[in-house]
């Protein structure tokens, strides 16, 4: 046999070829101006981002950097000159020589007003972002009317989907409806729900591609469900808690924390937050543990990591009950 032909020696290591480089081209940049300031931005950004790369804080709801742009809470609108209307800065993109005002009256007036008529028709209590975001636009739900008395445990109204009566007939929250508590792991509380679709996104094709919930219902009859308006365990839920993940307002919560709210022992203050890999697998996801007085009371996970981009299986945000237990037999 040829010297050509021979099999390498397997004693003498084969040098290692150079790294592949895939090639990237940078982005042009487009012109426009923000508030006075002209400014050059990626061709592709949209207004949002290109407000914060100037440090322009706009306020977002139905917004996630994980998920696609729904357009549906109105809230990051923003004046673009020779616009008739509003445009929501989350999915608009920029085009050279647009004029942009982030905070002019007209914008403050419409966003304070989403804010009013949310705030009027839910429970915010457990959004603390929106309560910041009512207090930086002087937003005042009461003028359309106090809220009405929240529904009893276990009432449903039959007659239309998502509206509760009280007895002297005064209608209460349009959502307003009794805590879902059927697993576990997480409740539904859906008179804090805003539809802003981001539990929907992150079931679907952001995420989790398990498609166990949607929005059921049009206008004020609504509201999120599962098929058929089944339970939790009975639909395609596979509990991985994406949706709590990405909830604005606590309409979707860890059991633990609602139990610890109903309890009065609730306490962000003292809790501490630690970044971990979790060990349940080799993928590598980053857990955020929610620790109050020695006990994980929640895990997160960051938006910003690369191998999940904030998502987390059943395993990764619930799997930790047995830490628990072991500190309460220590």
């Amino acid at each position: 046999m040829s010297d050509n032909l021979k099999a390498p020696d397997p004693l003498v290591p084969v040098p290692q070829g150079p790294v592949p480089v895939l090639p990237t081209g940078s982005r042009k940049s487009v012109e426009i101006t923000i508030d006075g300031a002209t400014v050059a931005v990626p061709e592709g950004a949209t207004l949002l981002e290109a407000g914060r790369m100037q440090g322009i804080d706009t306020p977002t709801l139905c917004f996630l950097e994980n998920l696609t742009p729904v357009n549906v809470c109105r809230i990051c609108v923003v004046e673009l000159e020779g616009s008739r209307t509003l445009v929501p800065a989350c999915s608009r993109k920029v085009e050279a020589g647009m004029v942009i005002h982030t905070d002019s009256e007209r914008v403050r007036h419409s966003r304070r007003l989403v804010l009013e008529l949310l705030a009027s028709s839910v429970d915010v209590s457990t959004a603390p972002q929106f309560q910041d975001y009512m207090s930086r636009y002087e937003a005042e739900p009461s003028r359309f009317g106090p809220p009405g008395p929240p529904a009893a445990a276990g009432e449903r109204d039959s007659a239309r989907p998502g509206h509760h009566h009280a007895p002297d007939g005064s209608t209460a929250s349009r959502v307003a409806q009794p805590v879902k508590i059927d697993n576990e792991l997480y409740v539904r509380d859906y008179s804090k729900c805003i539809l802003c679709y981001k539990c929907v996104e992150a079931c679907g094709v952001d995420a989790q591609n398990t498609f166990a919930i949607a929005v059921a219902g049009r206008g004020f009859g609504a509201r999120i469900a599962t098929e058929y308006d089944v339970t939790l365990p009975d639909s395609a839920c596979v509990y991985c808690g994406n949706c709590i993940g990405v909830c604005p307002t606590g309409a979707l919560m860890f059991k633990s924390e609602h139990d610890m709210r109903a309890a009065g022992t609730w306490d962000e203050s003292a809790q501490s937050q630690t970044d971990t890999i979790c060990p349940y697998c080799g993928v590598g996801c980053t857990l955020t543990v929610h620790a109050q007085h020695d006990l994980i009371v929640k895990v997160t996970s960051p938006l910003d990591q690369d191998v999940a981009n904030g998502h987390l299986c059943i395993k990764g945000r619930f799997g930790w009950e047995w830490v628990n237990q072991d500190k309460d037999r220590d």
